[in-house]
């Protein structure tokens, strides 16, 4: 097999043991507080929404520690013993306790930090400038496939369903934790790329010694140097404004991830498919996000016009969506008992807006996010793992602030919330890219400070 070859095989072979292990957590997400609602007449009380605060606040905390980790361990160990807390958290449900459940929290936040880390360390290492933009999209087709196949099975097994039995859940929570092991052991199938500057033969073993003692000390180096520019980057005008856009991400993705989902499967008037249509509103947001995906990596190579108006499109099909949301949905239901809700909307609930709203949520997050990742790419291409650990950061924290909040405000208050920060962001973005625009027309280099 040529290196090539083999660069190529590795980033399809990563990209599949994060769909199978996306398609366990990220369904696990998406029903969590359904089946802990379910849960909750019984002896375990505890909150989905807490959960996730937890699994965020976390993450946003240790990716400040993930580059040095990543760098001892390296990547496939990393993603290996990730992939073993992902596993452990979606077996939890099996035979759910709140002290092992908030337990599993802490460690999949931790977890989920080496392991996104650990997954940007060997995408890159197996791409060069000509193919890192091919490999990144086939690794986001088939990340982001992994919305299709659990919530399919979601949808069809929990049809005709208006509570979760306990058979139910372990039924469920046993075949995902299964395709989550599996995603795990994969990523011992990436082999390591031939080397630009292989040892030879004839070389002490003194040489060696050193060789290996310099590179831990400039492995040691470059860590500090990354936590250090880190917080330099923090303070930058461009980061600062990138940050208002980022912080939307995470609230938006708490809503459609977890908040939606649950708004859907508590809304009585939908009958005896409320609960089957959570997996199907989790296939329709899949829809979204890789239709926008693959539609802006495609446009990205012959876009004359930057990233201004995909971003445009993104805050504007937002604001759609939260506007059928607000007239589609009951305010309490985010928030509603394990009964559900029978409270009126403005309009009368359809099952179909609901749907659209799902594929409307998910294409306007591919459109932030493609162009975040693009702008940080481009801004700090020599400073990429700082500043896309601040993304990351950001990220999360503000997603686990959303998962807190979701427990008591009410839906209105929540979409408004969105709205202020996706009107704010999307401006902020705009300041960006234009002043971007403007040094690469000058021919300069792009610097921050």
């Amino acid at each position: 097999m040529s290196p090539e070859s083999k660069k190529l095989f590795n980033i399809i072979i990563l990209g599949v043991a994060f769909m199978f292990m996306f398609t366990a957590f990220q369904t696990c997400g998406n029903v969590a507080q359904t089946v802990i609602r379910s849960l909750n007449n019984t002896d375990f009380h505890g909150s989905g929404y807490t959960s996730m605060a937890i699994i965020y606040g976390v993450f946003s905390a240790s990716n400040l520690i993930t580059p040095s980790v990543v760098t001892i361990v390296g990547p496939q160990l990393s993603m290996f013993a990730s992939g073993l807390f992902y596993s452990m958290y979606i077996a939890v449900f099996i035979q759910p306790f709140p002290w092992s459940f908030y337990t599993a929290s802490v460690f999949i936040g931790i977890a989920a930090a080496v392991l996104w880390t650990a997954q940007g360390n060997c995408l890159t290492i197996n791409s060069d400038e000509h193919t890192i933009g091919r490999n990144s999209g086939i690794f986001w087709a088939l990340l982001q496939s992994s919305l299709f196949f659990g919530n399919l099975y979601i949808y069809f097994a929990w049809q005709g369903k208006t509570q979760i039995s306990e058979s139910d859940r372990r039924t469920v929570f046993i075949a995902l934790t299964v395709i989550s092991l599996v995603g795990t052991v994969l990523f011992f199938l990436i082999r390591k790329p031939d080397s630009e500057n292989v040892l030879g033969e004839d070389e002490s073993s003194d040489d060696q010694d050193m060789e290996v003692n310099e590179s831990a000390q400039n492995n040691l180096t470059k860590a500090v140097d990354a936590f250090k520019k880190s917080f330099k980057l923090c303070v930058t005008k461009e980061m600062l404004l990138l940050s208002i856009t980022t912080a939307y991400t995470g609230l938006e993705l708490t809503f459609f991830s977890g908040v939606y989902g649950t708004c859907i499967g508590a809304i009585n008037k939908f009958g005896a498919e409320e609960k089957s249509l959570i997996g199907l509103s989790g296939i329709f947001i899949g829809i979204g996000e890789i239709l926008g995906g693959s539609l802006f990596g495609l446009l990205s190579k012959n876009n004359r016009f930057g990233r201004n108006p995909v971003v445009l499109l993104g805050i504007l099909v937002h604001f759609m969506a939260f506007y059928l949301i607000f007239l589609n949905m009951p305010g309490d239901a985010p928030i509603a008992p394990i009964e559900g809700t029978d409270s009126s909307a403005y309009i009368k609930s359809s099952k179909e807006v609901a749907i659209l709203c799902s594929f409307l949520l998910g294409l306007g997050d591919s459109c932030f996010n493609t162009q975040l990742l693009s702008i940080l790419g481009f801004l700090y291409s020599e400073d990429s793992a700082p500043a896309f650990a601040i993304f990351k950061f950001v990220q999360s924290i503000c997603a686990a602030v959303a998962f807190f909040y979701s427990n008591y405000l009410l839906l209105h208050w929540q979409l408004l919330v969105m709205v202020i920060f996706g009107f704010s962001g999307t401006i902020s973005f705009f300041t960006v890219e234009w002043e971007a625009a403007a040094f690469v027309a000058r021919g300069s280099d792009y610097q921050s400070i």
